[in-house]
């Protein structure tokens, strides 16, 4: 082995880096300035089915993987995010984007006849203005639009490389018997398709090595047709990887993605077989990389348009293959473990995480959902402590029980969020909530602290004054729309809520030093026993804590909002 063969080995592998590298970067880049929009796309999909062709179309361009967006596609089923007939549509879509890489390295290509047309010989500058934005510029919007630049000049630095150093060799009988091999056996090019991009996990970058080659002139249309149709089907892979230990419907929409991709491999399959049988000169073509995006790009259309109708027969073979549990089953399930704890789970799935802006989009709702337990939780507390009601003492421990598992979910979700590829805003909304949940917490163990009042106050009897019992439900009523309102300014980022908040809590403060003050003068004058009075002054600090948690979460909104302007 010559240093010379060693050192195009080393370019060859130095493109693939590159290329992988250029494509991951340029679509980080694309998510951060795209991905605020995804959540909006996705709520589109309940329209109708084209709709979410077009969405999941959209999403596979940006991410460059339809392997990746099924895998988003599985984790939103198994939250509960999408069900599975708005599913397929975004999974038939995801075919179709996943066919922008091909056409970006086809402009390779298309350049040939003028130098300064090819991408490749503006690479170099894009890199470096790209580099530019990403180092230099203190504008968020500008640094991802350089993670872009410095992406696409990777890339297409990459496919240079890699076509570079097999140019020397493209007349090696190797190449021509390789892939002759190859044309002459369908189920062999489908297997490699398959192999090559379940290594790569993302078909963009599989066909983007075959164009390369092809670009080389060593690639025959027979095997180029029969490997594309592996690569699709291999982009399944990574989604049928990763839904293990999901629900059952998240395990049908990776199914579901094979369904639909074997169903076009054996379509298309047989056609070109057919084809080729009679037309073996083109079978034995060079194939240029333009015209493998043309197969690429004609193949998933064509499969999508034939299989839309259908959308519902594929939901349903892949209930028929992923069954439901029976009875005994799921009973046995729940008893293994705790129910709510395994919904939560659920809730918090990591693929989700394929998303960034989904992903800060789904932390900030269940907050909110962990927020309203919180307020249930200081209504019942309340409840408990006026009635002396066991039911709502009961229903407190439940709830908090709740919370306590939602601050440990989210805490490890945000973690995991907090170090994606996300905006700076994104990461200051983030920490935020990681101290809400803390300040949500809170409260909820403020309403058990007054639901062991409560449980006191049955088993000694203590019964308050009418007049102690009006002053209290004035103050509880004021801690329990000062709570709610700060829920209200963290979902809607509303700064009319954050000001009740604020003004709320004063009224707070000051009605609490108010009636602790009236009844130490009851307690001085004898009006009220002393064991009494104590329940009562502790009752009083944990509602105003409450509002004090509240506040939190306002200022927290408010400095989001400065922060913004």
């Amino acid at each position: 082995m010559n240093i010379e063969l060693v050192g195009n080995l080393f370019m060859f592998a130095g493109g693939i880096g590159m290329f992988l590298y250029g494509m991951n970067i340029m679509a980080d880049g694309m998510q951060k300035s795209a991905g605020s929009k995804m959540k909006q796309l996705i709520g589109y999909l309940t329209r109708n089915r084209l709709l979410a062709v077009l969405v999941g179309a959209f999403i596979t361009a940006i991410i460059q993987s339809s392997g990746a967006t099924t895998v988003m596609v599985v984790g939103f089923v198994n939250a509960g995010l999408m069900t599975l007939v708005q599913a397929v549509g975004v999974i038939m879509g995801a075919n179709i984007g996943t066919t922008i890489t091909a056409w970006i390295v086809s402009l390779g290509q298309l350049g040939d006849a003028v130098k300064v047309l090819k991408p490749s010989f503006y690479a170099p500058l894009l890199v470096g203005i790209g580099a530019i934005l990403v180092l230099f510029s203190k504008k968020p919007k500008k640094k991802m639009a350089g993670e872009i630049v410095v992406g696409i000049g990777l890339l297409f630095l990459g496919l240079d490389f890699m076509s570079e150093s097999i140019s020397p060799y493209t007349d090696a009988p190797i190449f021509s018997k390789a892939f002759e091999v190859v044309g002459s056996n369908p189920l062999l090019g489908i297997a490699i398709g398959i192999v090559v991009t379940a290594i790569l996990q993302s078909s963009s970058a599989s066909v983007g090595i075959l164009q390369t080659l092809a670009i080389n002139g060593v690639v025959t249309t027979n095997a180029a047709v029969f490997i594309t149709l592996g690569q699709n089907i291999g982009s399944c892979v990574t989604a049928i990887i990763s839904s293990a230990g999901t629900t059952r419907n998240a395990k049908r929409a990776a199914c579901m993605h094979l369904l639909f991709n074997v169903a076009g491999a054996v379509i298309f399959g047989t056609g070109a077989f057919i084809l080729f049988m009679f037309k073996p000169a083109l079978a034995v073509h060079n194939i240029t990389s333009v015209e493998i995006s043309i197969f690429h790009t004609f193949f998933n259309i064509i499969c999508t348009t034939i299989m839309m109708p259908f959308g519902s027969l594929l939901v349903k073979l892949s209930g028929i293959i992923i069954r439901e549990k029976t009875e005994d089953e799921e009973n046995a399930s729940l008893e293994a473990s705790d129910s709510y704890a395994a919904e939560l789970s659920r809730h918090f799935d990591s693929r989700i995480l394929e998303q960034p802006s989904v992903a800060v989009d789904r932390a900030l709702s269940e907050v909110i959902i962990m927020g309203n337990l919180s307020l249930d939780n200081i209504k019942y507390s309340v409840s408990a402590v006026m009635n002396n009601d066991q039911d709502m003492i009961d229903k407190v421990i439940e709830t908090e029980h709740k919370v306590d598992l939602y601050e440990k979910y989210l805490t490890e979700y945000l973690i995991k969020v907090n170090n994606l590829s996300i905006t700076e805003e994104q990461h200051l909304l983030i920490n935020d909530l990681f101290h809400a949940i803390i300040d949500i917490e809170r409260v909820s163990d403020h309403a058990e602290n007054m639901s062991d009042l409560a449980k006191y106050k049955i088993d000694n009897e203590i019964i308050f004054s009418q007049h102690g019992m009006e002053e209290l439900k004035k103050l509880s009523e004021k801690v329990i729309v000062c709570f709610s309102e700060a829920i209200k300014a963290r979902e809607k980022f509303s700064r009319v809520a954050a000001d009740n908040v604020c003004r709320i809590e004063d009224e707070v403060d000051d009605l609490e030093e108010e009636l602790r003050n009236k009844h130490i003068e009851r307690l001085s004058s004898g009006l009220c026993k002393p064991s009494n009075g104590v329940v009562f002054l502790d009752i009083l600090s944990n509602l105003e804590r409450m509002s004090d948690h509240a506040n939190n979460l306002a200022d927290c909104v408010l400095a989001e909002i400065k922060e913004k302007k």
